[in-house]
């Protein structure tokens, strides 16, 4: 189902990632049954690079909302709706899995925008070297969400580890 054919409530926008901590989806899904409203679970292709870009005009919907997928990214897909079907098994809430295109803060904004999201909710970065040195490098999506979006931002921490 596509984000633009859901009827009734507005969705809440879930960014995804493989090998995300649980949490995100865990309280995306217990907000969405509170709710009743469906979830758009959205993966932005970090090989991924829009078409044209020019500052003066809008961007072409079909670069942000990629319609031809490679292979690996239709695996990244599959293993992701997988993911998801798992976490949010015997969950009555709607959901769907959007691929974007482009700097990943921006794109997950730009689909809240599209689907009137009431809520958007990620994760924080992951713990590690590679994740600190790319956030440094692009930034934190979660922090460009805090400050640049309109629409209301929920940041899941990982679980904490307890030990025993």
């Amino acid at each position: 189902m596509s984000p633009e054919s859901f009827s009734g409530p507005v969705p809440l926008v879930v960014g995804v990632l493989p090998g995300q901590h649980s949490e995100v989806l865990k309280t995306a899904r217990m907000l969405a049954e509170g709710l009743g409203t469906p979830m758009v679970c959205a993966y932005v292709d970090e090989a991924s690079y829009l078409v044209e870009w020019d500052p003066s005009r809008e961007t072409h919907r079909m670069s942000l909302h990629p319609e031809k997928v490679d292979a690996d990214l239709e695996a990244v897909r599959d293993d992701l709706a997988a993911f998801i079907k798992t976490a949010l098994e015997g969950s009555p809430a709607e959901w769907t899995v959007r691929l974007l295109a482009g700097d990943p803060a921006r794109a997950i904004g730009r689909l809240a925008a599209d689907v009137h999201a009431s809520m958007i909710i990620v994760g924080t970065p992951e713990p590690g070297l590679g994740h600190r040195i790319s956030e440094a490098l692009n930034g934190s999506v979660a922090s460009w969400l805090s400050h640049h979006q309109h629409t209301p931002v929920l940041i899941v921490p990982p679980a904490k580890h307890r030990r025993g």
